[in-house]
Parts: structure tokens; sequence; C-alpha cells
């Protein structure tokens, strides 16, 4: 990371160098994408949004069953415990010991793959936006397009809107 922060920072201070000694006649455009607001309102992570939820629904009902479960055989459990021998209070104690275990085992899985899944599909997408914003930035004459970080940014050098139409989004 440190050695990106180093080529940024030599490639900004040669380009401001450029930019310093080029004649007046010479003009760079430069332009400015909300990053931020692409990921917001591009049509392909609502449907990113919906796909994963789609795949990982069935394990998130199964997560929800297993809860449900557990919580009837301790309820089961508080209402039979006076009746019932010690050691089979014990054995059901465990089997909802282990019971909650598994479940927690499960619940750590699905986030884990849940996040797998979510950090790919946001490679995808972050993919498309370069080439959304490098395909306008090349059409309308761009030399410079910078991601957000910015202090200010005129609206007439913000290009987000195009790229969202690039993308997709009416």
């Amino acid at each position: 990371m440190n050695k990106l922060l180093r080529l940024l920072l030599i490639g900004s201070l040669a380009f401001m160098v450029e930019l310093a000694s080029a004649a007046p006649n010479d003009a760079i455009k430069i332009g400015y994408v909300n990053v931020e607001q692409i990921l917001k309102e591009a049509p392909q992570t609502a449907e990113s949004g919906k796909k994963l939820e789609k795949e990982f629904s069935a394990r998130q009902q199964e997560l929800e069953k297993m809860a449900k479960q557990i919580k009837d055989h301790e309820t089961s459990l508080d209402k039979d415990s006076l009746t019932m021998s010690e050691t089979d209070r014990r054995n059901k104690e465990r089997d909802v010991s282990n019971m909650k275990i598994e479940l927690q085992r499960k619940s750590r899985e699905l986030r884990e793959d849940a996040n797998l899944r979510k950090n790919e599909e946001l490679g995808a997408i972050q993919e498309r936006i370069n080439k959304a914003v490098t395909a306008v930035a090349e059409a309308e004459g761009y030399d410079l397009v910078i991601y957000g970080g910015v202090a200010y940014a005129s609206k007439k050098a913000d290009i987000t809107d195009k790229v969202l139409k690039s993308l997709g989004k009416k």
C-alpha cells in the first residue's frame, strides 16, 4: 500500500510539473468521478445485491429454522426440567448446547462466504466502472480523470452522471 501511495504521489508530481510547463494554449481537460455515488446508483449494484440475496437465501432460512428449533428445545427443557431425570435433563442441555455451537459455526461460515462473494461482485462492478470512466474520458477528450478524495470539483469537471449513463442508468 505504501508503494502504491508513493507511485501515485510521484505520478501526481510529474503531472503537475508537466501542467506547469505546458503552454497556455495547451489546456488540459480534467474530470472528476464520485465513485460512492456510482456504487449507490449504478444498476449493476442493485443487480448484484439481488443476486447475492438469492444465492444465500436458502442458507439464511436454514439458520433461522435452526434458531427456532433451539428456542423450541429450550422452551421444552424449561417446561419439562422439573419432571425429567437428572440424566435426561443434562442430555437435553448438552443437545441444546451442541445445536447452538452448530448454529454459530454455520452463521460464521455464511458470513464469510457472503463477504467473499460480495467482494468478488464488487471487484467486477469496479472493473465495469473503470471501463465506463475510460470510455467517457476518451470519448470526450479528458486528459485526466480523478476518483473521490477531492476537496473541490466544479459541476463542469464532474462526469459522474455521464459514467452512470454509460453504465446503463437512465
